[in-house]
């Protein structure tokens, strides 16, 4: 069970004990912030892509979307998200659980400028019904991320 392997991961950092689990699911942003009783863009949601034969995942604030022409500067291909085959295969997780946590060094993973917004925020443990409370500097030093990146844009509107 991958929330098992996310835990076990957390306890190097002693932070196991603060994984969440829910009665309910927290598979889309909707949900966990619901779950939580948080804003949208405070969950932290990480989405996976390949860029040519890289795997790399991004954790961006759950209000946040994509802005293809700032991915295709930073990464230098088009946005494609992974299937759940190359999901699978790349970081052992399935959607909805997809955290940044006990991820295989091959696989990338950015921190997007929009989690700036929060002083803390709550990225999935592994299964669709969990969630952990960091601050960035948490998130940075757990998920291992290669830096900060900017390529997501505000709904319009907001």
């Amino acid at each position: 069970m991958a929330i098992e392997t996310v835990r076990e991961y957390l306890r190097r950092f002693d932070a196991d004990s603060r994984v969440l689990e829910f009665d309910v699911s927290s598979a889309t942003v909707e949900l966990a912030a619901k779950a939580l009783n948080t804003q949208p863009g405070q969950i932290a949601k990480t989405l996976s892509f390949m860029a040519g034969e890289q795997p790399l995942l991004i954790v961006a604030a759950g209000d946040a979307r994509i802005d293809n022409g700032k991915y295709k500067r930073t990464f230098g291909a088009k946005a494609k998200m992974m299937t759940a085959e190359e999901l699978d295969r790349f970081t052992g997780l399935q959607f909805g659980g997809v955290c940044p946590f006990a991820i295989p060094d091959n696989v990338a993973i950015w921190l997007d400028e929009s989690l700036r917004a929060w002083e803390t925020v709550y990225p999935a443990c592994g299964s669709s019904n969990s969630a952990i409370e960091v601050t960035l500097p948490e998130l940075e030093q757990y998920s291992g991320a290669r830096g900060w990146v900017d390529v997501t844009k505000m709904p319009a509107g907001e």
